[in-house]
């Protein structure tokens, strides 16, 4: 088991739209369950597909167990037993030294920018990219698990 430390941005958009980009990956992933105590997500990616069983999050950091798993088991798992389902592009930018990762969400989800950073600690300090805007860490409306239940789009 890892412990994943997270922290969660909002994107100022007007600043994100002038930056340059990579290219990003195409993300879709669904949720075989969630609650407060934990969640079990299928993603797939370009190349890739994974199992991750999440526990509760305190403060900014939660238990997390990931697994690669075959794309095709993973497809059939997000269209026959997936509860909820999201799908983004996902920007990898260094920044300072430091891996951000930016989802830019479609769908119902169509028009939210979040950044986030994982850390190795809670008590890491980390420069804030021109790009990121208020913090949104502590608010779970910005969990993946939380958006495939209540798109953004429905606030």
């Amino acid at each position: 088991m890892t412990t994943e430390t997270e922290r969660k941005f909002l994107v100022k958009k007007d600043i994100w739209q002038k930056t340059e980009k990579p290219i990003p990956d195409f993300y879709r992933q669904g949720y075989l369950y969630s609650d407060v105590n934990k969640t079990i997500r299928i993603r797939i990616t370009s190349v890739k597909a994974y199992l991750t069983i999440k526990g509760k999050t305190i403060g900014a950091s939660r238990p997390e167990f990931e697994f690669e798993i075959p794309k095709e088991d993973a497809e059939q798992m997000l269209n026959q037993m997936a509860e909820n389902s999201l799908e983004k592009y996902r920007y990898k930018i260094k920044f300072e030294g430091k891996l951000w990762e930016l989802d830019e969400f479609k769908g119902e989800n169509e028009g939210l920018l979040l950044a986030e950073i994982e850390l190795d600690n809670e008590s890491e300090t980390f420069a804030l990219p021109p790009w990121a805007g208020e913090e949104v860490t502590q608010d779970n409306r910005y969990f993946n698990s939380y958006l495939a239940r209540h798109p953004f789009s429905k606030w």
